[in-house]
């Protein structure tokens, strides 16, 4: 085995043994809830470009800094699925396929929604933040962000690949997310890669917190049995738990 494969089976080896099984049995139907995401997203896509459906998308889903918060929070949830006009919607077509596919089978159809969701919140709050710090603080942004609508379905798909990496341990994989993130702030200094790291923070504070609370729970398990911490927590535990869902 090549030096390259040995280091693509550490790193996508847990997570491709978590997904061959349903992919191979179910195919597409093992991943109801992302095929239902990229159709909602191609067809608030087809209905956004066009003259009739243009308002009433922006209506349901678009949401900005300069809207009054309930009204972004009522918005948040369908903003996930409305892709940029400016983008070409098949890229997103294929990463909500993708990532959102690999998160229902790996962390569940209610934890996917809820990671995706939090990424999005974090961005959307963010702008409003940043906004109101204004651009003379490093955190800060433009007034004319006010008026730019978040990013869409990008801040759920980036979260989730994070949130995924996290779990598997692919940190190499998350870790390429996060500098190519980082990297789109600094060559376009624009809201969308603001919003994506601020989605990456919020979905790692999630994740750390997720991991000291089963390191606690595994020390307080081990330490009232008098086993060794791991193998007590392992011993009570089926295989399909051992593994924290974060």
């Amino acid at each position: 085995m090549t030096t390259l494969a040995r280091w693509a089976r550490a790193e996508w080896g847990p997570l491709y043994a978590a997904v061959r099984g349903p992919l191979r049995e179910r195919r597409l139907r093992a991943v109801p809830m992302a095929v239902a995401a990229v159709c909602l997203t191609a067809v608030l896509h087809f209905a956004h470009s066009q003259p009739w459906g243009y308002r009433f998308v922006q209506d349901i889903g678009a949401v900005r800094a300069e809207d009054p918060l309930w009204l972004a929070l009522l918005r948040t949830p369908l903003s996930l699925f409305v892709p940029a006009l400016d983008l070409p919607v098949w890229g997103a077509l294929v990463q909500i396929l993708l990532v959102f596919g690999l998160a229902e089978l790996c962390l569940g159809r209610r934890r996917t929604l809820l990671v995706a969701y939090l990424a999005t919140l974090a961005g959307t709050l963010y702008a409003r933040l940043g906004v109101w710090l204004g651009p003379d603080v490093p955190l800060g942004l433009p007034a004319a962000d006010a008026r730019v609508v978040d990013t869409g379905p990008s801040a759920a798909v980036v979260g989730l690949a994070v949130c995924l990496g996290w779990r598997y341990r692919a940190y190499l994989t998350a870790g390429a997310v996060i500098v190519a993130m980082a990297a789109e702030v600094a060559l376009k200094e624009n809201l969308a890669g603001k919003e994506h790291l601020a989605a990456i923070a919020a979905v790692l504070v999630v994740c750390a917190a997720g991991a000291v609370r089963q390191r606690c729970s595994r020390d307080r398990a081990g330490s009232g049995s008098g086993a060794p911490p791991i193998q007590s927590w392992n011993a009570r535990r089926g295989p399909s738990q051992r593994r924290s869902w974060w």
